[in-house]
């Protein structure tokens, strides 16, 4: 239940991005759904092996190069998608770092309290 919460609210922040961003397009909230799932996929598959691969250039970019990473995955997303759009890297770099911080704040909001 915990991973179909977390899928919706990365889909809600998806869906406000797009709408706050001008060059990011997404078709309604089933297709930001969507984008959250191919995210997430390829965040749990091929993040990792990019992150590997270019370990020496984010260890001398003190860790600032997964930013870019994750900017690429964007794009990856938007490359497997006919849904959603990205117009230019620098968009998915922004992209990228407002959807990490607005997926923060709504994971805090919901976060279930342990006992």
């Amino acid at each position: 239940m915990n991973l179909i919460i977390r899928l919706l609210l990365n889909a809600l922040a998806v869906f406000v991005l797009a709408h706050l961003l001008s060059g990011v397009d997404v078709d309604g909230y089933l297709g930001a759904l969507i984008v959250a799932v191919v995210l997430a996929i390829l965040n749990l598959l091929v993040k990792p092996l990019l992150i590997i691969f270019t370990l020496p250039v984010t260890i001398m970019t003190l860790g600032l190069f997964l930013l870019v990473i994750n900017a690429l995955i964007i794009l990856l997303a938007d490359k497997l998608l006919d849904g959603f759009g990205v117009s230019s890297f620098w968009t998915a770099l922004l992209f990228s770092i407002l959807l990490s911080i607005l997926q923060s704040i709504l994971h805090s909001l919901f976060k279930e309290k342990k006992e």
